[in-house]
C-alpha cells in the first residue's frame, strides 16, 4: 500500500506537538499493517465528507483519507474532531 501526504495533511501534521505526530505515524503503521484494526475505528464519513474515511490516532485527534485506488491512500487531514469540522 502506498500512503500519499496531500499538502494539507503536511502543514497540519507539522503543527501537532511531539506525542500527536509520533502516535499518528503509529497509527498509519498499523493502518498499513491491517487497514481495519479495532484501534483505527477506520469508518466512512458522511454530508459533504462523504468521499473521506476517517482513523482514530488519539482519543480526540483523527486522520482522515481516502483510497485514490486499491494500492494507493491519500492522507488529507490531520486534527482534532473540532478542526477538522471547521
Amino acid at each position: 500500500m502506498i500512503i500519499f501526504p496531500s499538502q494539507k495533511y503536511k502543514k497540519s501534521f507539522a503543527k501537532k506537538d511531539k506525542f500527536v505526530k509520533e502516535k499518528a505515524l503509529e497509527r498509519i503503521e498499523l493502518f498499513i499493517r491491517n487497514p481495519f484494526n479495532p484501534l483505527l475505528n477506520n469508518h466512512a464519513l458522511q454530508g459533504e465528507h462523504k468521499d473521506k474515511r476517517s482513523l482514530n490516532v488519539t482519543g480526540d485527534y483523527r486522520i482522515w483519507f481516502y483510497y485514490e485506488n486499491e494500492n494507493t491512500v491519500v492522507l488529507t487531514d490531520i486534527g482534532t474532531h473540532t478542526e477538522l469540522y471547521e
